[in-house]
């Protein structure tokens, strides 16, 4: 049987799965990298510690699994989407903390792009997305704006831009590429997601030299020999919830899926034809293949999923280990009016308002860690029925079932509280490496592990199926308290940052 493994290099941890052609997990291995605050709004990364890791992740998954090199048909990478690394090609060294897809320090310039209603239009016409800082371009000109000489050396052409995948490529391959997968491309603010290539008004807008940019690559393909280990291939690269995507096997128009990871990503394949964003969606590249073709995809995300209860764990310190959440949760029939708007990043789509703050409201004396814990869950699958219910609108179609994978997904307790507040079923395979898979199984095409497509679909016969219980006067009135809440942190931290400047 040949065998694939996944490089998923996520926001909070790297890890390594081996997988075998059929789905079968035949090694991980994870570790957490160190996050960095550095002010708030701010978040960072160290790159060369995302690197390391990765690298080590590596090596122990291929020995958990006691498969050599010559075993493995081919290598994908998957990621972080949004992510800035700049780095010196001479030296291999970043120029500037990685500055991480949540941060929010560039968003008075986006504001007032957003503002600017021709600017605005040009940005959607061509990327499918909305000026906000959750993307590449404002991250990258202000690593320009902020780094001495960083313009004067990139117009040398010593200076490289990349997003993870690429930065992580060009760390495994040794610096003989330097490129990036269009799904990743097309997340930057930069990349003509229709005539598919770099724009280069939005660069002279954002002040971006062309000389710093990656060559943009089909998500499938031959596309390097690991330098770090000796006999493997880099044939897949893909952004992480595009890989979700393919990963559960959405094939087919109409298909979707939630991930929950450090955020909740909501993704509709679309098909070869884009569909234009609108109602606070995004429309994105799914994902291209050499021979076929382009798919699309419209997407909505919450920038605190996984995050939150990670934020209960850390920051409260209401639970030692994040699994213990169900059993706090849990241990109350519901949150006894509590509502919790996990927006510490500021709230996502469809909302886009990187000023609104999180806040918990409604307690009582009444209220303990238990009634918080459940009403972080709450928050988590109220965010992402937001994001169900806009897609619904703007695809003219309602959906009926949404599958789902992604760490946060294995709590039962998550899943029946998400189909409860959707009122639709939820589905979860029984092998939640979907988003390592995905980009598995874009290794193997190119490997030609498969003939066809078809071939990347995991069995189905042990997935979950969790369906709605909830009276729907009952999640009417929670709907109400939801948005009420909701509207209430909008905007919050404007009025400081306005008066601090």
């Amino acid at each position: 049987m040949p065998v694939l493994i996944a490089i998923d290099s996520g926001t909070s941890s790297c890890r390594t799965v081996v997988f075998g052609s059929d789905g079968t997990v035949l090694g991980l291995a994870q570790r957490e990298f160190t996050q960095s605050f550095p002010q708030p709004g701010w978040v960072e990364h160290d790159a060369l510690e995302i690197r390391d890791v990765q690298v080590e992740t590596l090596r122990r998954a291929l020995a958990d699994s006691g498969v050599t090199p010559s075993d493995v048909a081919g290598v994908g990478i998957t990621n972080q989407r949004e992510t800035v690394v700049v780095w010196d090609r001479r030296t291999g060294e970043p120029i500037h903390p990685a500055i991480v897809w949540q941060d929010r320090r560039t968003s008075h310039q986006m504001e007032q792009l957003a503002a600017d209603g021709t600017v605005s239009e040009m940005i959607r016409a061509r990327t499918g997305l909305v000026p906000d800082p959750y993307f590449c371009a404002s991250k990258l000109q202000w690593i320009f704006d902020h780094v001495d000489s960083a313009r004067a050396e990139a117009d040398k052409g010593h200076l490289a831009f990349g997003t993870i995948e690429c930065w992580l490529h060009w760390c495994m391959t040794g610096g003989t590429r330097h490129i990036t997968d269009e799904s990743n491309a097309s997340r930057t603010m930069l990349y003509d997601i229709r005539k598919r290539c770099w724009d280069e008004d939005l660069l002279e807008l954002f002040r971006i030299p062309q000389s710093i940019l990656p060559d943009v690559v089909p998500c499938s393909g031959d596309l390097g020999s690991l330098t770090i280990v000796d006999g493997l291939s880099i044939k897949g690269m893909i952004g992480d919830q595009q890989s979700a995507l393919f990963g559960q096997a959405c094939f087919d128009r109409g298909d979707a899926k939630i991930t929950y990871g450090t955020g909740c990503f909501l993704l509709m394949q679309t098909g070869p034809e884009l569909v234009e964003q609108g109602d606070g969606l995004l429309s994105t590249i799914a994902w291209s293949t050499p021979n076929g073709g382009v798919r699309y995809a419209i997407e909505g995300s919450v920038f605190m999923g996984g995050a939150s209860i990670q934020w209960l764990r850390d920051g409260l310190g209401i639970i030692k280990s994040a699994p213990e959440v169900n059993t706090l949760a849990g241990s109350v029939s519901d949150s006894d009016g509590v509502v919790v708007v996990p927006a510490f990043t500021g709230l996502g789509a469809p909302h886009w308002d990187p000023w609104g703050r999180a806040a918990i409201m409604g307690m009582t004396r009444g209220t303990t860690q238990a009634h918080i814990a459940r009403a972080t869950l709450d928050g988590i699958a109220l965010s992402v029925g937001d994001l169900l219910h806009a897609m619904e609108q703007r695809a003219g179609v309602p959906l009926h079932g949404v599958r789902v994978d992604g760490g946060a997904s294995a709590s039962d307790l998550l899943m029946q509280v998400q189909a409860d507040v959707l009122g639709i079923e939820v589905v979860r395979p029984g092998m939640l490496e979907t988003t390592a898979w995905g980009a598995a199984a874009m290794a193997g095409l190119a490997a030609g592990v498969w003939s066809d497509i078809s071939g990347v679909a995991l069995p189905r016969d042990s997935e979950s199926h969790f369906g709605p219980t909830m009276e729907p006067e009952r999640r009417a009135r929670q709907l109400r308290r939801w948005n009420r809440a909701v509207d209430s942190v909008r905007g919050w931290a404007k009025e400081d940052d306005d008066a601090a400047k």
